[in-house]
């Protein structure tokens, strides 16, 4: 690592809370630090990654470092369990499974588990449990939500829809007409046609937090929107199907508009509609690991990442928070930073503070 990266941590650590931030990871083991910083520990002369499951030194005994190199030009030798120097075994699996990931992008069909297993040196057993630890998903499951993927990016530009399936990688289209609902929300006809005949009650209230939109498909809850303006929550919706067939909500559809109200003033109370969620197969496991956050408790980005096993992942669970368009329903509000502090709310952070607030007095 250069002076330059030796020379920023070490101003990252003067500043505010930064050094409780470092302390926290090695209390915590947390194997997303891994790589970003090393310590040492004065007492044993060694240096260590920050999930090492050394036993905990004390506090005022150890030190923060940039890189082996340095942590070695400070005069210590690498820790013997946890081998800072070398590959951790968690990053030689990553490497692994994002080489399987690249095979399975690339292969026309879907590659057999033991193919597969047997490329890396595995057995199937072993290389199944190891890409759903660091996939979240396993193999199969991977190359069903990237042909799913594949054929959302097909059907705006091919001639048919036929063509759109097998270019995708589906060889058999009534197969993929069985679970077409599950893929795209709706038919691949009204998906290539973005949105066209596909109905969706909508309407806009007021609520405490301000102007609040909710639209349903015939399956569930689409969207709960927040804002200030709510001709713009209009706008927002039909910029997300920009050819369905918006349907002003009836008499009926006022108990749904009342219980989600209801939702946002009383979370405890939870919502007994059904949801139709959209989105990628990784997001539907952050979706789902927010949504056992219990009401009036909070958890850090990089405990969701764990929790679906993607403890690197941190980055890409905030973006899966950030895309969610369902607020409250699935509570990416309870979602904060390491050091506690809120983190961007697509509604804005002052209204996140007053979800948290609210439910932790319930």
């Amino acid at each position: 690592m250069s002076r330059t990266a030796e020379t920023r941590l070490l101003e990252a650590q003067s500043a505010p809370g930064a050094e409780t931030l470092y302390w926290n990871a090695i209390k915590a083991r947390d194997r997303s630090f891994d790589g970003t910083f090393f310590y040492a520990v004065a007492t044993t002369g060694v240096y260590c990654r920050p999930s090492c499951p050394a036993r905990l030194a004390k506090r005022e005994n150890v030190t923060f470092h940039t890189s082996c190199a340095a942590a070695e030009a400070a005069g210590f030798r690498p820790c013997k369990r946890c081998k800072p120097n070398e590959p951790s075994l968690h990053d030689t699996y990553a490497a692994k499974v994002a080489e399987a990931c690249r095979l399975i992008e690339g292969s026309e069909d879907v590659p057999k588990l033991d193919d597969l297993a047997r490329a890396f040196g595995l057995s199937s057993f072993h290389f199944h449990r190891v890409f759903k630890t660091i996939a979240g998903v396993t193999p199969k499951a991977y190359a069903v939500a990237h042909r799913q993927n594949r054929l959302r990016e097909n059907l705006p530009r091919t001639r048919s829809v036929t063509e759109a399936i097998h270019a995708a990688g589906f060889n058999s289209s009534g197969r993929f007409y069985a679970n077409a609902a599950g893929v795209l929300g709706m038919s691949p006809s009204e998906f290539r046609k973005g949105g066209a005949n596909a109905e969706m009650k909508f309407a806009v209230g007021e609520c405490s937090l301000g102007a609040i939109l909710v639209a349903a498909s015939d399956k569930g809850i689409t969207a709960i929107l927040f804002g200030d303006d709510p001709e713009a929550l209009v706008h927002d919706l039909e910029d997300r199907f920009p050819r369905a067939t918006l349907i002003g909500g009836d008499h009926a559809f006022e108990d749904t508009m009342a219980k989600v109200v209801g939702l946002v003033e009383a979370p405890e109370r939870g919502l007994s509609l059904p949801l139709d969620v959209r989105g990628t197969a990784f997001q539907h496991r952050v979706w789902e690991a927010l949504r056992e956050i219990p009401v009036g408790t909070t958890v850090t980005y990089t405990e969701i990442a764990e929790r679906i096993g993607m403890p690197k992942a941190v980055r890409a669970v905030a973006a899966a928070c950030a895309a969610n368009k369902i607020a409250v329903a699935i509570p990416c509000h309870r979602v904060v930073r390491n050091d506690g502090s809120l983190a961007g709310y697509r509604w804005g952070v002052a209204r996140k503070r007053r979800l948290i607030e609210r439910e932790a007095a319930s």
